[in-house]
């Protein structure tokens, strides 16, 4: 795995998610078919650049587009 390819995948991952609506990891890990490697490395590229958040309700933890909005 090298930095292009986890790049690909985040973007596979931030299509998925531009959906907006809150995808649980399994349902994401199936809806982009990748690894669950690629899928962390794809998340935690988002995850840095602030592109997702993360909510923990009833045990699952749920991905979602972070909204940033920006005045000035």
């Amino acid at each position: 795995m090298d930095k292009h390819q986890i790049g690909v995948n985040a973007g596979k991952v931030w299509q998925l998610l531009n959906d907006n609506k809150r995808w649980s990891y399994c349902d994401l890990k199936i809806a982009s078919e990748l690894s669950d490697r690629d899928l962390n490395a794809a998340i935690g590229w988002l995850a840095r650049e602030n592109k997702i958040d993360f909510e923990c309700s009833g045990g699952d933890d749920c991905l979602f587009l972070s909204v940033n909005v920006y005045i000035g």
